[in-house]
């Protein structure tokens, strides 16, 4: 990846719609340039596929957490595979230091969040866990 692939890269986090005409415009290039880059980026998995990112009003109504998981030895498969079918899992890290996942998790209600996590906490192989609300997001870069 050169200069140009993370300033393309750059641009479509921002708006994964832009056309490649106004990329190209925006970038200084012809437009066969971006339309190469951007397919090379896709078959070499550098950009695995485009989604859309809910601003604040779409996501109104759902509760976030971040839930910080220990498990036991040699379960984090085990655990993955279970955490996969709950819904409102959205995401899973395995981690280093005193945690070995850190899950986000949205719900419509807190009853629905306190499910889930009770949920999480009675899986096999989980040892412990605790959950953070997430009350306001201040920075959002993520791409």
């Amino acid at each position: 990846m050169d200069d140009l692939d993370r300033k393309l890269i750059a641009q479509l986090g921002a708006d994964a719609r832009m056309s490649v005409a106004t990329l190209a415009r925006r970038l200084g290039v012809a437009r066969s340039t971006i339309q190469a880059r951007q397919e090379r980026l896709e078959t070499s998995g550098i950009i695995a596929g485009y989604t859309l990112k809910l601003g604040e009003a779409g996501k109104r109504g759902r509760i976030r957490a971040t839930a910080l998981v220990t498990i036991e030895p040699r379960s984090t498969a085990a655990v993955l595979q279970r955490l996969k079918t709950f819904p409102a899992v959205e995401v899973a890290h395995t981690t280093s230091g005193r945690f070995d996942l850190i899950l986000q998790i949205s719900a419509s209600t807190t009853q629905d969040l306190d499910e889930t996590l009770d949920a999480i906490g009675s899986i096999t192989g989980v040892r412990s866990s605790e959950s953070l609300i997430h009350l306001s997001t201040k920075i959002d870069r993520a791409v």
